[in-house]
């Protein structure tokens, strides 16, 4: 039995899974993601971890064995995008056969060429209803056909303290057995957004802080002149009439509720503002909504930061699914 306990994260991004993982002790044999932005904030953050920036179909087989040599993997995280949803219903096609989802099958065959005891894939909730759960099942065979017990389920970041409600599907593989533990529900009441950023210093429309990417967006007279009309977890209809839009996009026009869980975090937040303060929130806001500490610094322009942000998996759920992958090891023995 081992102490270290290795693992790859595909699809690394800024880093939310391999900080998570790092926290509880794993330890990192490489990374990999294409977006230059994205690696250069992850490089900041983990600069004695190994991140490949390249094209993951373009890792050969040769490469990911030369990567890991002669050490033992244990797991394998990632969350390869999927974009192939628009089949639902399509008689004789297949989710894992549409070129959209490339990607997913480029996290597969890393999987079958390493052959890790166990694996995480995290992906957006729609997957496991997506084709009447038709998705759900070819993933699951697809890995079984490759050894693996795999389960999935779906968890909201809004029960282990993240402030923000996201549903996430996470399916885990087991090579060793077929024991498969999933994060379980940490807090009973959920933190609010406020209970979350209210401690940064305010900012005004196009004002910066000595604090790390909390630097506001400067916003256009007439949107603040709209906006100020509008109370903490309202919307539009509260503008006066002949000045309220009349069409476009619905998110717009719209503040946070103080007193509840931030909606979804994505990569364009810039339509929502905040529950007091007439702006929409910052970069380190959003950050402290996924559960980055402040000392964790993005990189780039403030559209790729809030893309790094919202495309990541809050560290904090990566630490419980961390912990969970632990506590699978020290059932299936891996581990003293």
């Amino acid at each position: 039995m081992r102490n270290e306990i290795n693992y790859i994260d595909l699809f690394s991004g800024a880093g939310g899974m391999s900080l998570g993982f790092d926290q509880v002790g794993f330890n990192n044999i490489f990374s990999i993601d294409i977006e230059p932005r994205f690696c250069e904030t992850y490089n900041t953050n983990f600069p004695k971890h190994n991140l490949i920036q390249k094209d993951i179909s373009k890792l050969s087989n040769e490469e990911i064995k030369s990567l890991i040599g002669n050490q033992i993997i244990d797991v394998i995280i990632g969350g390869p995008p999927c974009q192939g949803f628009s089949m639902a219903g399509n008689i004789g096609r297949k989710f894992i056969d549409d070129s959209r989802n490339q990607l997913f099958r480029e996290f597969a065959r890393i999987v079958e060429i390493v052959q890790p005891s166990y694996f995480v894939m995290e992906n957006v909730a729609r997957l496991f209803t997506h084709n009447k759960g038709e998705t759900k099942k070819e993933i699951i065979e697809l890995f079984k056909k490759m050894n693996y017990n795999v389960d999935c389920k779906v968890v909201n970041t809004a029960d282990f303290g993240i402030p923000q409600v996201r549903n996430r599907v996470l399916f885990i593989g087991n090579r060793i057995s077929n024991n498969i533990v999933f994060p379980t529900k940490t807090i009973d009441k959920p933190i609010s957004i406020k209970e979350a950023i209210d401690k940064l210093p305010k900012l005004k429309s196009g004002e910066k802080s000595k604090i790390p990417n909390h630097i506001s967006m400067n916003h256009s007279e007439q949107m603040l002149e709209k906006m100020k009309y509008v109370s903490d977890g309202g919307n539009r209809n509260e503008i006066p009439e002949l000045i309220r839009p009349k069409s476009g996009d619905v998110r717009k026009y719209i503040r946070y509720k103080s007193t509840e869980p931030a909606v979804c975090v994505t990569g364009d937040m810039r339509k929502i503002f905040h529950y007091s303060q007439n702006r929409a929130l910052t970069v380190r806001e959003l950050a402290t909504l996924q559960t980055f500490p402040l000392d964790f610094i993005f990189k780039g322009s403030t559209i790729s930061q809030q893309q790094q942000v919202g495309n990541s998996v809050p560290p904090i759920l990566a630490k419980e699914i961390a912990l969970t992958i632990k506590k699978m090891m020290k059932n299936d023995e891996q581990i003293s």
